[in-house]
């Protein structure tokens, strides 16, 4: 079943052009999942008793317009499918006349707690979600293709505020940390982001860029140059 809740456009969620910013969005279809997982009787204190817990692998996430400040807006979320290991979820965000301002797909892998390895899903960890139709969207592949060369930023470590209940980065932080890298009149039009390996507290990201044209990728790496996630952008 798909689950949705309503809002409002807060000053607190806008960039400095009076709109919701990308992280904003991203924000509100993290925490329409959570709402979703708890209603389902599945939130993270009963995975929590059972030692999972679930992984962002990926989004693709498509902006149609920035919701402004004050704007209604409803935000919806259903999973679409299970296999193996993989949940598969569609995000929408809509104005409270309908208008679709954002929507999303989304991969993630259910982990074991215990060796923090992906783990088969049972039905009782998938019954109370149910099954809704894919959203008709244009869908592009999990992976993100690298460009073949990259130019290094500065080095930084990983912060407290960086961190989630799991103790590893937020999903939406590597997104803002990705982020100051664009230029300041880079309009999002696509994201996709694809995560590699969990960062922790006083870890090292390294960065690298590349730029081709209306697109911009961003390796946040670790200090072996292995990529903790990957941003592609596109304006």
């Amino acid at each position: 079943m798909a689950y949705s809740f309503s809002g409002r456009v807060r000053y607190s969620e806008i960039g400095e052009n009076g709109l919701l910013t990308l992280p904003g969005i991203l924000n509100y279809f993290q925490d329409c999942s959570t709402f979703h997982s708890e209603a389902a009787g599945l939130g993270v204190k009963v995975l929590k008793e059972k030692n999972k817990f679930w992984v962002l692998s990926a989004w693709q996430v498509i902006v149609n317009r920035y919701p402004y400040l004050g704007e209604e807006i409803v935000t919806s979320t259903w999973p679409y499918g299970f296999r193996g290991f993989m949940g598969f979820r569609n995000f929408t965000m809509d104005t409270a006349e309908g208008e679709r301002l954002a929507y999303a797909n989304t991969f993630w892998t259910f982990i074991d707690g215990k060796n923090g390895l992906p783990c088969k899903l049972s039905a009782e960890y998938t019954e109370g979600y149910g099954l809704e139709e894919k959203l008709d969207m244009e869908y592009a592949s999990r992976k993100i293709i690298l460009p073949e060369t990259f130019a290094g930023e500065e080095a930084f470590p990983v912060q407290k505020h960086h961190l989630d209940t799991n103790h590893h980065v937020n999903n939406c932080q590597y997104i803002q940390m990705a982020m100051d890298y664009l230029p300041l009149d880079f309009k999002i039009r696509q994201m996709r982001a694809e995560y590699k390996q969990q960062a922790r507290l006083h870890d090292t990201i390294c960065p690298e860029k590349s730029v081709d044209g209306d697109k911009i990728v961003i390796k946040l790496n670790d200090t072996e140059a292995e990529p903790y996630a990957v941003v592609e952008f596109v304006r």
